[in-house]
C-alpha cells in the first residue's frame, strides 16, 4: 500500500472533520477553543495544498490565532457552570438544532443541484488578474466560505451575549 497524494489528502481530510466535530460536542469551552484552532490549522493545510496561499496565511493567522486568543481569554474571564445547568443548556440546545439535519441536506441539494463555476487562476491571462477579478470570480468559493466563517463567529456571539443577558436578567429577578 503506498502513501500517495491522494491518500494524503483524504488522511488530511479525515482529520480536519475529527477536529471539527471533536471542537463541536466537546462540552469544555476551554478545550473546545483548542479543537477550533487545531480544526483551523488543518484548514490552513488543506489550503496551501489546493495552492490558495492567501486564503491560508488569513486561516492561520486570524483564525488559528487571532480569534483562539480572544476565545481563551474570554473563557478565562467567565465563571464556570454548574452541572445541572450544562445539563439544561444542552438538552436546550439540543432542541433548537432539531431541524439541522433538514438544512443541511437542503444545502447539499442546492449544491450538487447547481454546481458554482469556479475557473482556474492559472488559466486566465494576465491582463485580467487584477485583485477585483482573483475575489469574485476566480476564488468565489474561498469568499464564500470566509463570509460563512464571519457570520458563524457574529452568530456565536449573537448567541453568547445573549445567553449572559438573559442569565443577568433572571439573577436580577431572583433578588
Amino acid at each position: 500500500m503506498t502513501f500517495d497524494f491522494n491518500m494524503m489528502n483524504i488522511f488530511l481530510l479525515a482529520l480536519f472533520l475529527a477536529a471539527g466535530v471533536w471542537t463541536v460536542l466537546t462540552s469544555r469551552l476551554l478545550i473546545s477553543a483548542i479543537g477550533l484552532a487545531v480544526t483551523s490549522i488543518m484548514l490552513t493545510i488543506l489550503l496551501f495544498l489546493m495552492k490558495a496561499p492567501l486564503a491560508g496565511v488569513f486561516e492561520l493567522s486570524v483564525c488559528a490565532g487571532l480569534i483562539t486568543v480572544v476565545f481563551i481569554s474570554t473563557i478565562s474571564l467567565t465563571k464556570p457552570v454548574e452541572k445541572s445547568e450544562v445539563l439544561q443548556l444542552k438538552m436546550k440546545r439540543l432542541k433548537r438544532f432539531v431541524f439541522l439535519p433538514l438544512l443541511l441536506f437542503l444545502a447539499a441539494w442546492v449544491l450538487f443541484a447547481k454546481p458554482l463555476h469556479l475557473t482556474n487562476p492559472a488559466q486566465v491571462p494576465v491582463e485580467q488578474t487584477t485583485l477585483q477579478h482573483v475575489l469574485w470570480f476566480a476564488r468565489r468559493f474561498d469568499l464564500i466560505g470566509q463570509i460563512l466563517i464571519i457570520l458563524t463567529g457574529v452568530f456565536g456571539v449573537i448567541v453568547l451575549f445573549k445567553t449572559k443577558t438573559g442569565q443577568a436578567e433572571k439573577q436580577d429577578n431572583e433578588r
